[in-house]
């Protein structure tokens, strides 16, 4: 599988080497070169410094013809962003977002969007660990919970 990584913070590190070692292409967009250090001393995957929102650097890590898209920076914006600009410009169906804000990973849910959410997923495991549960599937987690629901027009 062809995959395209916006950011090599600790999630987008260890994404970018476990994919890497399971033998697939990976290209990984990071705009600090220091933050490469989390990949070890050999790149096992594609580098592309960058800007992730600018045109040419996506189509530099080849995101054109990707398998899939995962933006997982810290930053909400620049995740939403990005993935809005893969699925619409370059028609790329597999996309997952990392969102920190649970209301705002929900209002992009309903536009289309596989937002992962930290808080809700962490949140979720802890409670069925501590009642003895089995795990769930991630979508069973990743939803907002019921007194954060809102409507939408």
């Amino acid at each position: 599988m062809n995959v395209v990584i916006l950011g090599c913070g600790r999630s987008g590190a260890t994404i970018a080497l476990q994919l890497s070692a399971q033998g697939h292409q990976v290209t990984l967009i990071e705009k600090s070169p220091e933050a490469l250090r989390r990949l070890g001393k050999s790149y096992p995957c594609r580098i592309v410094i960058g800007n992730g929102l600018d045109d040419d650097i996506l189509q530099k890590a080849g995101v054109q013809s990707a398998d899939a898209f995962m933006a997982v920076t810290r930053g909400d914006n620049t995740n939403l962003m990005a993935a809005q600009i893969v699925q619409r410009k370059y028609g790329v169906d597999r996309i997952v977002v990392k969102v920190a804000d649970p209301m705002r990973a929900e209002a992009y849910r309903r536009l289309g969007l596989t937002c992962i959410n930290a808080s809700a997923l962490i949140a979720g495991m802890c409670i069925d660990w501590l009642m003895g549960e089995p795990y769930k599937p991630i979508d069973q987690y990743n939803v907002l919970a019921p007194e954060f629901q809102f409507e939408v027009n």
